[in-house]
């Protein structure tokens, strides 16, 4: 008896854990342009970051509903960079606005980016 409800809370368990990671509520957009991002209200849903450059390019962002994180990336024009920075605040190598942090490699005029949680 102790062994069959030793295999059903096993069973129970393994069933729950594969549920759960195979049906997160996590989801990946790529956009083009700054349009296409606004065609797509990800900045008004918080996933993307207001203070995208109008050059930005190639923007991805991933964002689970349950857990309330987002990342992404995207790429921008060197016109750009001094008006981008300049809505920033730097701590070391670490960027950060009201409510994202920021990675920037100016040599590949790139942005990484997840929000403060």
């Amino acid at each position: 008896m102790k062994r069959i409800l030793l295999i059903m809370l096993v069973s129970a368990g393994a069933f729950y854990v594969l549920l759960t990671s195979y049906f997160t509520d996590t989801q990946i957009n790529k956009y083009d342009s700054v349009a296409a991002v606004h065609d797509n209200k990800a900045m008004q849903e918080g996933w993307v970051p207001k203070i995208l450059p109008t050059s930005a390019f190639d923007i991805v962002e991933t964002h689970n509903i349950d857990t309330n994180e987002n990342f992404g990336k995207f790429s921008y024009k060197e016109q750009d960079e001094t008006s981008f920075l300049a809505q920033l605040s730097e701590n070391n190598d670490t960027y950060s606005n009201a409510h994202f942090l920021f990675k920037i490699d100016k040599e590949k005029n790139e942005v990484r980016f997840r929000n403060k949680l």
